[in-house]
């Protein structure tokens, strides 16, 4: 079982700085958090999702579908009975509270995809020396790529732990959802203890190897702009200025 995001295609979209990758993550949250349209919505979707085709990456949309739809889902039921609105429906639900929990629905499952597309073409080590490029602190850098590793480690541990038990005759398929939920507690604990004992040992190998002893530190991999970078950072930069105006001037 694969817990791990990135997919190792060569596309034009895994050969770009991880810095150009970081601001078109930037600029996509910045979009998608600045408007409410549905129409400007879409095509962000659209674009992200042509982006991420052009990469080969889409396929990591699956691990993640179910998430993407509960989050739809949840957004419209939510909003559908809290918004208010002119146009009643059954009781509270109005259709402009639809169209709101659609719109909030959509925001936040374009930006997961977004981040999903970044993690599924970039490389652990690309990301942290991407941000020591931008002058985050290295340990800051290493900080944040650790989380990005502790995730699947976390995912990986749990699987381990879970298979183990049905070898061992643990029914985890059978009952209802709250049976079932009551089976997987007791494995909760050596899950974390097993988790904490491979954080105590990723430690121990950093202090065994002088991490943070000099802050000027050489890197084995290289990066740098290349044309289709420059290409992409107009691109965003330009989607960037003129979504700023238009929401500024209410165009859209």
């Amino acid at each position: 079982m694969d817990m791990f995001l990135y997919l190792d295609k060569d596309t034009f979209l895994h050969r770009l700085d991880p810095r150009t990758k970081l601001l078109v993550v930037l600029g996509t949250f910045t979009v998608a958090l600045m408007f409410d349209s549905l129409p400007v919505l879409l095509a962000l979707a659209a674009v992200i999702l042509i982006y991420g085709y052009s990469g080969r990456v889409l396929s990591n949309l699956k691990r993640i579908k179910a998430i993407l739809v509960m989050i739809g889902f949840f957004s419209i039921v939510l909003w559908s009975f809290t918004k208010g609105g002119d146009t009643k429906l059954l009781g509270p639900v109005t259709m402009e509270g639809i169209i709101h929990g659609v719109i909030i629905g959509i925001k936040f499952d374009v930006m997961i995809i977004s981040g999903m597309v970044f993690l599924s073409s970039t490389k652990i080590e690309e990301i942290s020396l991407g941000l020591v490029k931008l002058r985050v602190p290295y340990r800051g850098a290493f900080a944040f790529s650790t989380a990005i590793r502790l995730v699947p480690m976390i995912v990986g541990t749990s699987y381990t732990i879970t298979q183990a038990q049905k070898s061992r005759g643990l029914d985890l398929d059978s009952g209802t959802f709250i049976q079932k939920f009551k089976k997987y507690v007791p494995l909760l604990i050596p899950t974390l203890i097993s988790i904490i004992r491979g954080t105590n040992v990723f430690a121990m190998a950093l202090e065994s190897k002088g991490f943070g002893y000099d802050d000027d530190r050489t890197n084995y991999l290289e990066i740098g702009f290349g044309s289709t970078d420059y290409v992409i950072m107009v691109l965003t930069a330009a989607i960037l200025a003129f979504s700023t105006y238009a929401k500024l001037n209410h165009l859209i």
